[in-house]
């Protein structure tokens, strides 16, 4: 595979930019599915497949008006074409999207530029995914360089319908490496709330994409020419000098009857925000999902024939997601069904945003649950830091997930009044399994002179829960109107300093109404196991269902800190050799975590991971033992 030069280079592709607005082309996959391509099949594959029916679509929007075509190649990456099983074939795949393309242009007899499309990967990158990005930018690299190989490659490359700065970034870098004289654009798309998936604001073109080293930033997807207009204003306000390409929906897509979904934007209606588009600034026009050839033709006449945009809006149906419900109240949650079925359960501790996003949040709960996790822990302020409010998370996770949360109740820090008000906030917005602890001291935290006392101890709170809220009476025994249907866990060392005192705490929050516990993380599986055997024999029965701690280790250094200066915590002299030793101590750190769960396996009922750093693909490491099991 050889690769010279671009035929354009960056500074040429800016001359360009510098003649007025180009005219991109519109969308393909919808296009490729509405001439009967089935939407489970890879529509880059059809390069291969029927290239005749793929060369209509691009002569189409040439004959169109179209000044700039993209290749057929969105998803033409190592992870895509993988769930289509053709993985091996992404050179070949793109070199013919290019080849296609190019044939098509010299019968045009048109001077009409050609980008290679490159989507996202369909995977998420490390830490809220498990793709490292060394990994992600190698699949990227693959791709751009198949597209640009020999004399006749892709004049530049656009970046489409990412929700993640990372990952652009890594498109970025790849094909730097690869042609760094090859002119990049790099485009994001929003949901209704004008943020990315992922979070993102439209600031975040105007700041961190302006600052890559790309020729322009974008947008496409997303929902309609009107929200698109008004985000590319956010960044003409922004970054005015940076030049803008604008690519939205033919609108919110609805369904129609009989499953064919349609999408409401005419092309009228885009040749109207088509000069609205030249009025804001905006360098490159086109369209994305819902939008073809009669779209862009009109476009063409917008461009072509003086007058000013009336921003005129038809009326346009839109089809609101529907919210997934959470358990009704009354019935058992799924936690307390896996409790009675005796069902392995495996959670895994979340932190909540540090501010108002929620998106990266839910992005790793997502992933979580990909890898395995059937319930996810809330914390509620971990090491007493500002974050938001545990409940607020937990219903988030619940609602747009679809994973039961377990929510994090500390003591500290609450008078009777906020718990109990707490307590029924959780319990309306179907939050019903809770972790009753202490919680830390505000002294450890972000605002060491806040108010740290506390008026039940979680004994006390797990006996107002069950024996209480869940009888219909608050905790001056008065009536809530109806009872509460909580799930209720508790704390537990199992490799405690004092074995004695912890095995009469465990006894007496049990007697308190306690469905389970949590313990803190395991490094010494044949002491817990002791622990386990010794509550038998002390009270002539099995202990409380348990979900034992993991807690993949770091580095050395993290092993150190958690053995040395976390209480409660002993991690063996030869785990903390074998992470000195390590060549890739992460590796190793999984390695540890997935032999202290196959011990412990036939003793408990379930385990409780704690990412150390958020590094939820280690986790997610681990989690896989339960599938290949």
């Amino acid at each position: 595979m050889g690769y010279n030069h671009p035929t354009m280079n960056r500074q040429e592709f800016k001359q360009r930019l510098e003649q007025g607005p180009v005219l991109m082309d519109g969308a393909f996959g919808t296009v490729l599915h509405g001439r009967g391509v089935p939407i489970d099949q890879s529509f880059d594959a059809v390069n291969l497949t029927n290239p005749a029916l793929v060369a209509e679509i691009h002569r189409g929007y040439i004959d169109a008006g179209s000044d700039l075509i993209e290749t057929n190649t969105f998803g033409a990456n190592r992870y895509k074409l993988a769930e289509h099983g053709l993985q091996n074939q992404v050179s070949e795949i793109n070199q013919a999207a290019v080849a296609i393309a190019r044939r098509v242009i010299a019968g045009s007899f048109r001077d009409v530029l050609l980008a290679g499309s490159i989507g996202p990967l369909g995977v998420r990158l490390a830490p809220l995914g498990r793709v490292p990005v060394h990994e992600a930018e190698d699949a990227f690299r693959e791709q751009i360089e198949a597209l640009v190989a020999g004399p006749a490659g892709v004049d530049l490359v656009i970046i489409e319908t990412m929700s993640d700065v990372k990952e652009i970034e890594a498109v970025v870098n790849a094909a730097r490496a690869v042609a760094p004289d090859l002119p990049v654009i790099a485009q994001m798309t929003f949901t209704r709330d004008d943020k990315t998936l992922l979070g993102y604001p439209p600031e975040a073109l105007a700041t961190h994409l302006a600052r890559l080293d790309v020729d322009a930033v974008g947008i496409n997807c997303s929902g309609g020419p009107a929200q698109v207009l008004r985000l590319i204003s956010v960044v003409r306000q922004l970054a005015p000098d940076v030049p803008v390409s604008a690519a939205p929906n033919a609108g919110w897509p609805e369904q129609m009857a009989g499953g064919r979904v349609m999408y409401p934007a005419t092309p009228d209606y885009f040749a109207d925000y088509t000069r609205a588009f030249v009025e804001a600034g905006v360098n490159l026009i086109g369209g994305c999902c819902g939008t073809t050839a009669a779209h862009v033709r009109a476009m063409r006449r917008a461009l072509d024939t003086p007058g000013h945009s009336t921003h005129s809006m038809p009326e346009v149906r839109v089809v609101s997601r529907a919210e997934r419900r959470v358990a009704a109240g009354g019935e058992p949650t799924r936690l307390a069904q896996h409790l009675a079925a005796q069902q392995l359960i495996l959670t895994v501790e979340m932190d909540p945003p540090k501010g108002v996003a929620a998106e990266r949040l839910l992005a790793g709960a997502r992933m979580l649950r990909e890898a395995g996790a059937n319930f996810l822990n809330i914390a509620d302020s971990p090491l007493a830091r500002m974050r938001m409010s545990a409940w607020a998370a937990a219903y988030l996770v619940q609602k747009d997930v679809g994973l039961e949360a377990v929510l994090h109740f500390p003591t500290r820090g609450r008078n009777l009044l906020r718990i109990q008000g707490d307590l029924l906030a959780a319990h309306a917005m179907g939050i019903r399994n809770l972790f009753v602890a202490m919680g830390d001291p505000t002294r450890i935290g972000d605002y060491p002179e806040a108010m740290d006392s506390y008026d039940i101890v979680p004994t006390g709170l797990i006996e107002l829960i069950k024996k209480q809220f869940n009888q219909g009476l608050d905790k001056a025994g008065l009536s809530i109107d109806q009872p509460t249907s909580f799930v209720v866990g508790c704390a537990l060392s199992l490799t405690p300093k004092d074995i004695d005192a912890e095995l009469r705490l465990l006894r007496k929050k049990v007697e308190h109404g306690a469905d389970f516990a949590l313990t803190q993380p395991v490094f010494d599986p044949e002491a817990a196991l002791a622990f386990l055997e010794a509550y038998g024999r002390a009270y002539g029965e099995p202990p409380p269902p348990i979900l034992a701690g993991i807690k993949p280790l770091y580095n050395s250094r993290n092993a150190e800190f958690l053995h040395h200066e976390v209480p409660g915590i002993t991690i063996p002299e030869a785990l903390r050799e074998r992470m000195r030793l390590a060549e890739k101590p992460q590796v190793e750190g999984v390695q540890i975590a997935r032999e202290i769960a196959a011990t412990l396996r036939p003793h408990v009922r379930g385990f409780y991971f704690m990412p150390a750093f958020g590094r939820y693909d280690l986790v997610a490491d681990v989690l896989d033992m339960f599938q290949e099991s």
